[in-house]
């Protein structure tokens, strides 16, 4: 696997309610740049999505994938890995919560591998970018519900 991009932003929510977010998976087209379709194929015993396939149109990103999950004992972290997808050949990632004073300290960090080949630098951008992008939504959700 390439290297991973890390990237992490304090919200002002607690971890319980940032989670809930993160897990709401049909709930992401209203929130998340680029989501058009998110569908939960399985879940685990708990109601936990465990495999969630996504379709995702950023003008001249589109790309329709499946992602497996693995939500910690704690509620604080939960990592996933590619299953299949059509622009992808690998992706992991993993959200991590740390209760910090009144908010929590959100730490996500992502690698993702193209079916094409891309330079590593620009492959590092587009996963910063994607990071920020994403926490910036992140925390405008979790603040907006508190």
């Amino acid at each position: 696997m390439a290297d991973e991009s890390t990237q992490s932003i304090v919200i002002d929510a607690p971890p319980e309610k940032i989670m809930a977010i993160i897990a709401d998976f049909p709930s992401y087209p209203d929130w998340a740049n680029g989501m058009k379709e998110v569908e939960v194929l399985d879940t685990a015993s708990d109601g936990r999505a465990q495999q969630v396939r996504f379709a995702i149109d950023q003008g001249p990103v589109k790309d329709e994938y499946t992602l497996k999950y693995d939500w910690s004992a704690d509620g604080l972290s939960v990592k996933w890995e590619l299953v299949k997808g059509t622009m992808q050949k690998a992706q992991k990632g993993s959200y991590v919560l740390e209760p910090s004073g009144t908010g929590t300290k959100v730490t996500y960090t992502l690698s993702v591998q193209l079916v094409i080949p891309m330079i590593g630098l620009f492959r590092r951008k587009a996963e910063k970018l994607i990071l920020d992008t994403a926490l910036k939504e992140l925390k405008k959700r979790a603040e907006k519900a508190a």
